[in-house]
């Protein structure tokens, strides 16, 4: 018998039973539905939490001031003094794995426009600041280091405090009011959306850190060092070096606690998404079950068609039919029962991905793997839960066959 034979035998088998036929597939066709609809939310997912580490900086360093703890107890919190802008030009210049610096002064403060107010968070920066955050400038341009060295009253505002001032006014050029600081807008920011803990990144206010240090807090020294590392392998060893830099400017002996704190917030991030990863497994083999129990079906549709079928086989067996043949034919008849399974499985697992994407509002990416791999492990539960009624029909005597009614 031939393929295009084989074919025509097979569907036509399948045709003569449509509802055992459709009963039989549907549980391949939720299997692979199930298992391609949980990857595309993993990698949904997966992307928002990578975004969330591309949020974060670029290799992004920080040094905080205020020793970890003491007695359990987080000490600094803008009230240590031991951070200062000679530190941070000491790990600009000596730590080779640290290719940009940025000082911050930072706070909480009431803006004012006109007749509307906002309380939000400032920050002090340099214009280093705004690669090393990885902020996009909407509209204009952030202050040079010429604006820093004169402690210009100029500053750059986020998404957040833009809309709740200026609703759909121009704010470039615009004089809005830091608590008692009048400062001019000259550039907006492009949303970033909420940080890892829920906070709204884009309610900020950055202006340069001599302004934040001289004209709104009073002081000298610094609240954080924000430091961009050469790359991600060198992010860890570059906050080490930076450690051990600061102890040695801070003359602190081997047995003091350090004055600074280095954060490391990208390792809650790396957790979050191996995190995510194990439960796209999890789910992956919860959905594969289906895959296994649709399996079962085939295995026991096709062995009620070789019992019906037994005089069918004598026959065939009778004029010349090899076991080869009888074997291809069943097995052809229970492939073709996952292909059109898989084929029916594949449509709904895109088209339910995108609905759950579009219900969660997440940017849903279908896995090309997925569905491949998706296709070609519903062949595979049709040959191998096909083979044993394939196996079984192939090995009936032509002579019991012929007789059984």
């Amino acid at each position: 018998m031939n393929h295009a034979a084989l074919l025509r035998s097979s569907l036509w088998s399948l045709l003569r039973n449509k509802l055992r036929s459709v009963l039989t597939v549907l549980g391949i066709t939720i299997g692979i539905a199930a298992v391609i609809c949980v990857v595309a939310i993993g990698k949904a997912g997966q992307a928002r939490v990578e975004q969330q580490l591309n949020n974060l900086g670029d290799n992004f360093v920080w040094i905080e001031e205020g020793g970890r703890a003491v007695n359990g107890v987080r000490t600094g919190t803008h009230g240590t003094r031991t951070l200062t802008m000679a530190d941070a030009i000491a790990i600009k210049n000596q730590i080779p794995l640290i290719k940009s610096v940025s000082p911050n002064v930072d706070g909480s403060i009431q803006v004012i426009y006109g007749n509307q107010n906002w309380f939000t968070t400032f920050r002090g920066v340099s214009p280093e600041y705004f690669d090393i955050k990885r902020w996009v400038v909407d509209q204009g341009a952030v202050f040079s280091q010429d604006d820093v060295d004169r402690s210009a009253n100029v500053c750059v505002i986020g998404r957040s405090v833009r809309d709740q001032l200026f609703g759909p006014e121009e704010p470039i050029g615009k004089v809005m009011r830091i608590k008692d600081l009048p400062c001019k807008i000259v550039a907006t920011l492009q949303p970033k959306g909420l940080s890892m803990t829920g906070q709204d990144q884009d309610d900020t206010v950055l202006l340069p850190y001599t302004t934040a240090q001289k004209k709104l807090k009073g002081i000298t020294w610094l609240d954080d060092i924000l430091c961009s590392a050469v790359s991600q392998s060198a992010v860890k060893l570059a906050g080490k070096e930076a450690a051990a830099l600061l102890r040695d400017r801070h003359h602190l002996r081997p047995e003091e606690e350090d004055d600074f704190n280095i954060r490391n917030p990208e390792d809650i991030i790396q957790a979050q998404l191996e995190a995510s990863n194990t439960l796209t497994i999890l789910l992956v083999v919860i959905a594969s079950i289906s895959l296994v129990v649709g399996g079962i079906g085939i295995m026991n549709v096709m062995l009620v068609s070789v019992t019906e079928r037994t005089r069918e086989i004598g026959v065939r067996v009778a004029v010349g039919a090899t076991e080869g043949a009888i074997q291809l034919q069943f097995l052809g008849e229970s492939v073709m029962l996952s292909l059109v399974g898989g084929a029916a499985g594949v449509l709904l697992g895109i088209a339910a991905s995108f609905l759950v994407g579009q219900t969660l509002g997440w940017p849903m990416k279908m896995s090309g793997a997925s569905v491949v791999i998706a296709a070609l492990f519903s062949v595979a539960v049709g040959v191998f839960f096909g083979y044993y009624p394939a196996r079984k029909a192939s090995l009936l005597d032509p002579i019991d066959a012929l007789r059984y009614e």
